[in-house]
């Protein structure tokens, strides 16, 4: 597998990502930097560049996306994406800080976003922990494959947000509105095995080197098939979900952009960085 330099020829250097060409399969694997592939803003800035880029290449038929090291993804780097909240958290955010923060969601939602609407098929390979920002990640992709040791949590309901970059949306078709309500509403971690008979993956591996090696001839066979026409059904096939997805997205734009800022929130945040259980008020 070699690596490219980008139109995948035309990217710039990449910090928390890395893409490979293996004939028709390129590879996308997230770096970090941070502990856990955690997501910071190399990570928001570069997703849609990539995908984007993808899109554009003939020579891509289909994608494998991937963590590196143990771990699919901590989710949103919260110490590194801090900076844009703190106007929130003073107490009395007024129309300029929700505007601007409004504005951020809304850029982070069309980032993950960028995968749903790359025309070539994704195959998500997860392994280890896959929290928050993953899962909004991996359900935008068309296909989920896991390792034994991965597990999935919608954790922002712990830190007092409601998740607003996808998850919410994409997660229905794929597993139901029970278990997402389950999921959502509690904040709990979940195993492959769970993932699994949900329909969160369609197939659980024994380990990470073998759920990769499935992940690129699942791709591999996918890119064998007409392109256009593998396009077309991944269009079709998105079509009415992605409409409901982006209604879901504007919605939750707004109302975290009016609602967000709270006593819970800045309790959230505090208890995070002293490491300590948080005491909600519901204030």
């Amino acid at each position: 597998m070699t690596t490219m330099s980008a139109p995948v020829d035309v990217l710039p250097d990449l910090v928390s990502l890395k893409v490979a060409l293996d004939g028709p399969v390129a590879e996308v694997t997230l770096l970090g930097p941070s502990k856990g592939n955690a997501m910071g803003p190399d990570f928001w800035r570069e997703l849609p560049q990539v995908f984007a880029a993808l899109d554009a290449d003939a020579r891509v038929r289909a994608v494998v996306l991937t963590g590196s090291g143990k771990h699919f993804s901590y989710g949103l780097d919260l110490p590194a994406m801090m900076g844009g909240w703190a106007p929130l958290l003073a107490g009395d955010a007024l129309a300029g800080p929700r505007t601007e923060f409004h504005t951020e969601v809304k850029r982070l939602q069309e980032a993950v976003s960028s995968i749903a609407e790359c025309r070539k098929p994704v195959v998500a390979a997860i392994s280890g922990w896959c929290i928050g920002g993953g899962v909004d990640v991996v359900t935008a992709a068309d296909i989920r494959l896991a390792s034994a040791d991965a597990k999935f949590s919608v954790r922002e309901v712990k830190v007092a947000i409601v998740a607003d970059i996808g998850s919410l949306q994409r997660l229905a078709p794929i597993i139901g509105e029970g278990h997402l309500r389950e999921l959502a509403l509690t904040g709990k971690d979940i195993d492959a095995a769970r993932a699994e008979k949900i329909g969160l993956v369609n197939d659980v591996y024994e380990d990470q080197e073998t759920l990769l090696a499935r992940a690129r001839e699942l791709a591999a066979e996918i890119a064998a098939n007409p392109p256009l026409v593998v396009q077309g059904t991944k269009q079709v096939v998105s079509a009415t979900t992605e409409r409901q997805v982006a209604e879901g997205l504007r919605y939750v734009a707004a109302w975290n952009a009016a609602f967000l800022p709270s006593k819970d929130l800045a309790e959230a945040v505090q208890a995070f960085l002293e490491r300590r259980a948080p005491e909600f008020k519901g204030e």
